[in-house]
């Protein structure tokens, strides 16, 4: 028993605990611009269920979170919305729909400016080191969090954008098969199929933003 424990690889399951917390702001705060900006444009659907809220628990689907924690992308419960409040139902949902990843792309912003203005002081310390890793952790998961919900499958943010420059029509008919679109997620991120994609399109955004720590660094 103990080999075995030897034999484990320790430093990926450290890095799946600390990816829970950057997971949980990412999701929380990617769940908030939706309802916040639904609210804005007239909706009152996710306050009046309590989706207004810091509370990473209201946001959470596990199976979502497993996947951000391990693969850096993943889903949340989705927030309540009703187009039909809009004058323009589909603009209402392509720009609440683009809330989330802008903010998820923010949140980045934000944690990359963290990280290299606390790197001089925390580098050399187990515990700055840690700090160091959650803060970076959480810019590039969010970076993950907002391409994976770019992409252009029910129930993903990208397919409401992609569905609002269709005709109205095609636009209500495709809307129909939004529940398949988990278990399609699932069986192809599982597969690999998606996993090189946006791998890359990660990198090519998280290298893209990383100017932004090496700013805050030059300020200290």
């Amino acid at each position: 028993m103990g080999a075995v424990l030897r034999g484990l690889d320790w430093t990926r399951l450290l890095d799946v605990l600390l990816s829970v917390i950057p997971a949980l702001i990412c999701i929380t705060l990617h769940e908030l611009a939706h309802g916040l900006v639904a609210y804005a444009m007239g909706d009152d659907t996710a306050k009046r269920a309590g989706r207004l809220t810091l509370n990473p628990l209201r946001s959470v689907d596990p199976m979502g979170l497993l996947m951000l924690a391990v693969f850096h992308f993943g889903w949340a419960k989705p927030v309540p919305v009703n187009a039909s409040r809009s004058k323009n139902p589909r603009l209402f949902m392509a720009v609440t729909a683009l809330a989330g990843p802008a903010c998820n792309i923010l949140i980045t912003c934000v944690f990359l400016f963290l990280y290299g203005l606390c790197y001089s002081a925390l580098q050399g310390s187990l515990f700055g080191g840690y700090v160091l890793r959650l803060l970076s952790l959480t810019a590039y998961i969010s970076v993950g969090y907002a391409v994976f919900n770019m992409i252009p499958l029910p129930p993903l943010d990208g397919s409401k954008v992609l569905f609002a420059l269709l005709p109205r029509k095609t636009y209500f008919s495709l809307m129909r098969y939004e529940r398949y679109g988990v278990p399609l997620l699932l069986i192809l991120s599982l597969t690999g199929v998606t996993s090189s994609l946006i791998s890359g399109a990660m990198e090519g955004v998280f290298d893209f933003l990383f100017p932004i720590a090496e700013f805050a660094f030059s300020l200290v």
